[in-house]
């Protein structure tokens, strides 16, 4: 399965982002999806997850609220709209695929997805 994200940019704090991640070579309906952000020296970070077919979502406690997870499985694409953006929020971005996410679950640990997009970097100016 190849990911590709697109969607990220700088933005002034209080402003939003739609980030969006396109699956090929894969069902994408039979793959779990979540989105993460990585800085410098840090592990990839839990933002938001979506099960296969969207019944179930769940979010960092850190964005619940501001961010929205959403997947479109007849376009092969998942989408992390981020609103009331705020420096900290600055990260690379990277969609994530797990294929071994059971029905309706949805997956918090990075190292349960085998796929990863290469990422888009948000950047959030105060």
């Amino acid at each position: 399965v190849r990911l590709v994200e697109s969607g990220g940019g700088l933005v002034q704090a209080g402003g939003s982002l739609r980030l969006s991640c396109a699956a090929s070579g894969g069902a994408f309906g039979r793959f779990g999806m979540g989105w993460f952000r990585q800085v410098p020296g840090k592990e990839p970070y839990f933002v938001a997850g979506i099960s296969r077919s969207g019944e179930t979502k769940n979010y960092a406690d850190s964005v619940r609220g501001r961010f929205t997870i959403a997947r479109d499985n007849a376009m092969n694409t998942v989408y992390l709209q981020m609103n009331s953006l705020k420096p900290e929020d600055t990260a690379v971005y990277f969609c994530a695929a797990s294929k071994t996410t059971p029905h309706f679950q949805v997956v918090l640990l990075h190292s349960m997805y085998e796929y990863w997009g290469q990422g888009t970097q948000v950047t959030v100016a105060s």
